[in-house]
């Protein structure tokens, strides 16, 4: 090891070492006694695929994010860590193509809700179920919810919203005729988060 000039000299720096590992051994028992077996998954992962791409992209970062708790006092994130990544992998059931839409949307969303963190809001549980079937799902934040009473499209807040929110979604594919051709419920969604951040778009023609 080399010495710094804060490095105690000899005899002093290796009983200062000496006690250290006192203190070290038992914490890391603890830590392994107390901490999840499954909370590392996520960053096994990322560096696995970091070795296998030879550098990290965005979502690998935002990953280890969540991995590092945002903050000490982040309790959800660290029961969410604390579940088997095959548990969390349920939401999955939004690409059951068998399902129609919104019902698919109903199943997924009760998967989610029972990970820490997702029982109240819908957006950030959107985003995960829409990642997850992009060709099928749809995310739903305020924007989207004010552009939906902006047209008159009534969603309620009540349980089971975004079921609903992806059947309203489909009735306007339905409805759309010709001008609907090519779209998914992810565009729809984009297009209302639109109107709702700029609730004035320009006239047409």
């Amino acid at each position: 090891m080399k010495k710094t000039t804060d490095t105690p000299a000899g005899e002093e720096f290796a009983a200062l070492c000496g006690r250290a590992w006192n203190v070290l051994i038992p914490a890391r028992a603890g830590y392994l006694a107390a901490v999840s077996p499954h909370y590392d998954e996520v960053f096994h992962v990322i560096a696995q695929r970091t070795e296998h791409a030879g550098s990290l992209g965005k979502t690998d970062i935002a990953a280890l994010v969540v991995w590092k708790r945002l903050s000490a006092q982040t309790r959800w994130v660290t029961e969410l860590m604390s579940l088997p990544d095959t548990h969390v992998r349920a939401v999955t059931a939004v690409r059951d193509t068998t399902l129609p839409r919104s019902e698919a949307a109903r199943t997924g969303r009760g998967i989610i809700w029972e990970l820490p963190g997702f029982r109240t809001g819908d957006a950030l549980a959107s985003a995960i179920l829409t990642a997850a079937a992009p060709q099928r799902m749809a995310v739903y934040d305020r924007r989207v919810q004010h552009a939906l009473d902006t047209l008159g499209l009534t969603l309620t807040p009540t349980s089971g919203r975004y079921g609903r929110y992806l059947q309203i979604l489909d009735d306007l594919l339905h409805h759309g005729g010709a001008q609907a051709d090519g779209w998914t419920a992810r565009d729809l969604d984009t297009a209302l988060y639109w109107t709702g951040a700029h609730p004035h778009p320009p006239a047409t023609a």
